[in-house]
Formats: structure tokens, sequence, C-alpha cells
């Protein structure tokens, strides 16, 4: 978690949600979830960086477009991991 700024965790938790709730409905098949929660991680880390980002040069826009990647990523696999490891342990072996 020291790679993630703290102030993004709440994107983990919120696309927790929209995971389930793509699982629940039933409205894409199981294996693009994770690849939506990633573009959707992605997109919310991406405003909230350009949002507080100067920006003042393209090394800037640069660097911000990198790490709304990586914020994104990470976030989205936080999210993920968590949602497996609840599933695994609810398992009956």
């Amino acid at each position: 978690m020291e790679f993630v700024k703290p102030e993004l965790l709440v994107v983990a938790v919120v696309l927790y949600f929209v995971g389930l709730g793509l699982e629940k409905a039933q409205a894409v098949k199981e294996k693009l979830i994770p690849l939506i929660l990633g573009g959707t991680g992605i997109l919310i880390c991406g405003i909230y960086v350009f949002a507080t980002c100067s920006c003042t040069g393209p090394g800037a826009i640069a660097m911000a477009f990198f790490t709304s990647i990586t914020q994104g990523i990470l976030v989205a696999g936080a999210s993920y991991y968590v949602r497996q490891v609840t599933v695994q342990l609810k398992k009956k072996e």
C-alpha cells in the first residue's frame, strides 16, 4: 500500500463495489470485470491527478499520465484482490 497515494485508496473501495454490482447484474462476462475495473480505475485516478496537477510542461503532463495509469492499475488490482480473497475464504473444500 505504500505505492498507492492515500487519497486514492477510496477508489479501490468504489471499484470493489462496482465489481460486485457488475457481477450481480451479470451485465458483462466475469472475465471482463478486471479489465473494466482497470479502465475505470485509470479514468478516476486520471481525473484526480489532472485536477490536482499544475502540469506546466510536457514532462509534467507525461508524469501525470504515468501516475494516472499506475495508480489506476494499483487500486483496481487491490479491489479485485480483496474480492478474490473473500470469494476464496467462503469456499468450502
